[in-house]
Order: structure tokens, then sequence, then C-alpha cells
């Protein structure tokens, strides 16, 4: 069965370029990305790879901890990552799970037989410090991922666990939200002190509640 957004993300124990690895273990009370990719050597997972590389900085600012899947074995990974690095002008600093035996793909639902029957698809999970699945999203093998945007919904998710608001369409870091229907305007002056603007009586905003 498929996971579904507010499901327990399932915990495993696997090897890994940086040794064996214990999902839980290695989230911590923090977040968590988890990425995959359908094989070893291949291009668009290359510069995937290293992008999240150069941003490993932008997502531990946002106690995000990233790791990565491939069904290739740890010999291949490891020359994979050589690549990796000269190719992408990096260095890969998170661990690529070997998952040879399909143990992580099968668990959390990664090979699709209509994409690819032995293959993983590429998929995103972000998990949160309650190991939830908080967001999921799957890419075609053509298309690759932007890891800004999963920045910006991780913005979103730590935003929006913490206070009674949603994120408008293409909202960034900064920008006004939008509060909660559930709060009434009563509610608004103690909840959110910076004011507010109410465009329709279901559309107010207010400037971000978690910055100065």
């Amino acid at each position: 069965m498929s996971l579904r957004l507010g499901d327990t993300a399932p915990d495993f124990t696997a090897n890994s370029t940086a040794g064996k690895i214990n999902l839980y273990e290695y989230l911590g009370d923090g977040w968590g990305i988890l990425f995959s990719h359908p094989a070893d050597y291949t291009p668009v997972c290359t510069t995937e790879l290293g992008t999240a590389a150069k941003l490993k900085g932008e997502f531990e600012k946002r106690n995000v901890k990233m790791i990565a899947l491939s069904v290739d074995g740890i010999d291949s990974h490891h020359g994979w990552v050589k690549d990796i690095n000269e190719t992408q002008q990096t260095e890969v600093n998170y661990p690529i799970i070997a998952d040879e035996d399909r143990k992580v793909a099968e668990l959390y639902d990664m090979i699709h037989p209509n994409a690819n029957e032995k293959l993983t698809v590429r998929s995103v999970f972000i998990i949160g410090p309650d190991k939830k699945i908080k967001l999921t999203i799957t890419y075609p093998a053509s298309t690759g991922r932007n890891f800004n945007e999963l920045l910006r919904v991780i913005d979103s998710l730590q935003l929006t666990a913490d206070y009674s608001v949603a994120t408008p369409a293409n909202w960034k870091h900064g920008e006004d939200v939008v509060i909660a229907p559930a709060i009434s305007n009563e509610e608004i002056p103690a909840k959110f002190p910076k004011g507010h603007k109410e465009i329709k009586p279901y559309l107010r905003t207010t400037p971000q509640p978690n910055i100065d």
C-alpha cells in the first residue's frame, strides 16, 4: 500500500556510503528528507546528488538531514560518488543507501511497475520529527528535482506546524501568510500582533509570524 501524508515513515536499517544506518537513529528528533534514484551512473541523478550536496548547509539550517537511495550496491555507490564529486564540483556529504534487495524501495512503494518493474522511481519523502510523512513527490525519470522548491516546502511545513497559518501560492520565506480559517477575527490580535489584512472574510493575511 502506498504511503500517504500523515502515515508513519517506516523505519529501516541498511548499508550506506556512511556505513550501516538506521533511519530513526540517523534523524534523531529532527526532520529528514529521503530521495530515491533509479540506478547509479544515471545522468539526471548525478546532477541531483551534486546539487543536494551543495545545499546541505541550507538543509542543516532547517534541522533537516538528507539521505538518498539507489538499488545498486555499495561498491557501485562509492564509484558513482567519485563521478558526482568530479562532474558537479562538490563533495557528496550525506549517506546513499545501497538497496540491492529493494527492501527500502518496497517499504516506501518506490517501484511503480507501469514506469519500470525493477527500478525505483524518483521519489521524495519529507519526514517530520514525529516520524510522520509530511510530503511526498514522485518525479519521472526525465525531470530533475528542484531542490530549491524542496527547501521552500520545508520552510512552509515548519512554519505551519507551529502557527495557525497556511502559505499561499508561490510563497517564499519572509512573505505574508494566510491565517487559518479556524481562527476568528477576535483571536487575531493576540495570535498575530503584527496585524492582518482582510481581503475576504475567508482570506486574511498576516506577516510571517516567526521572523522579526
